[in-house]
């Protein structure tokens, strides 16, 4: 585990301590082409976490959508998946609504072919998924910035030391992201592209996949490069797969043996603990609720 569990910061990596990546330190910027200006915008437009990417043992993992912006290499890329060889124009946070004008949430990027006329031809969406932290990002974040040069090898303990929780990026954010806004889409016989890190998309399940041409989903992965004292976006792969293969893949659990549910349920009535404490939710308590955008 490293000691310090930061990686890049305002775009640079926590050791660089060059002109560019002070100033960029200094002004809160954000390099990597943030739809909502050139500061980085991460938790708070006036306080912002500036933190790109953590360690994940010696790996460099994203923990800001943004990050993946480097070069626009993730359009180019996907935009060569919908409609190869063509021009297009992509667009940022576009607002996605339900049969009831109910937001199904904002597509990241959207990837539109359009004639000399102005009139869309046909466009396709792109998921961005950085993975969440478990532990405390903004304590040594905080730490850090309070004087870069002395605190990049900061020694930072254990306790809520940062960490990428994959579980938690797939079930609680991409698998519903693909089930609501994926499936207007999916309906709407339109394709996606989902953009993840290498070692985000190695925790997913293996999905089953179909060539290029078959395909609804481009699942782009990309990995980050030490190249002259930065971190470079690097493509590690495409795999293609098919929108109601991949989630019924995504949805469906790994079952485990009941008979250790047995085995606890016997525990419980020998304890005499028949009540547990109720979620005030009515849903178990690590469990996210997911949105109801089919009721009118």
């Amino acid at each position: 585990m490293p000691k310090n569990p930061l990686a890049e910061v305002f775009g640079y990596p926590v050791e660089n301590m060059i002109q560019e990546a002070n100033n960029h330190r200094r002004g809160r910027l954000c390099p990597f082409h943030n739809s909502s200006g050139i500061n980085c915008t991460k938790s708070s437009a006036t306080d912002p976490i500036g933190v790109c990417t953590i360690f994940d043992g010696n790996k460099v993992v994203a923990t800001c959508p943004v990050r993946f912006r480097e070069d626009f290499q993730i359009i180019a890329d996907a935009a060569d998946f919908f409609f190869p060889g063509m021009n297009y124009v992509a667009l940022t946070e576009a607002r996605l609504k339900d049969i009831y004008g109910k937001s199904a949430g904002n597509i990241d990027i959207v990837i539109a072919t359009v004639d000399k006329n102005g009139e869309i031809m046909d466009f396709g969406a792109v998921e961005v998924q950085a993975v969440y932290i478990t532990g405390n990002v903004r304590n040594v974040f905080e730490k850090y910035m309070e004087n870069p040069k002395k605190n990049q090898n900061i020694e930072w303990p254990a306790k809520n030391y940062p960490s990428p929780d994959y579980l938690s990026s797939s079930r609680k954010r991409l698998a519903p992201q693909l089930i609501y806004k994926g499936g207007i889409l999916h309906k709407w016989g339109r394709k996606m592209a989902v953009v993840v890190d290498e070692s985000f998309f190695s925790r997913l399940p293996e999905f089953e996949e179909v060539d290029k041409e078959s395909a609804d989903i481009a699942w782009m992965v990309y990995g980050f490069q030490k190249k002259g004292g930065r971190y470079a976006l690097k493509k590690k792969g495409i795999r293609y797969t098919q929108f109601e293969s991949a989630l019924a893949t995504m949805t469906t659990p790994e079952v485990g043996n009941v008979n250790d549910f047995v085995e606890y349920l016997k525990g419980r009535i020998a304890k005499g603990k028949t009540m547990g404490t109720p979620a005030s939710s009515g849903v178990a308590p690590d469990v996210e609720p997911l949105p109801d955008i089919f009721s009118k």
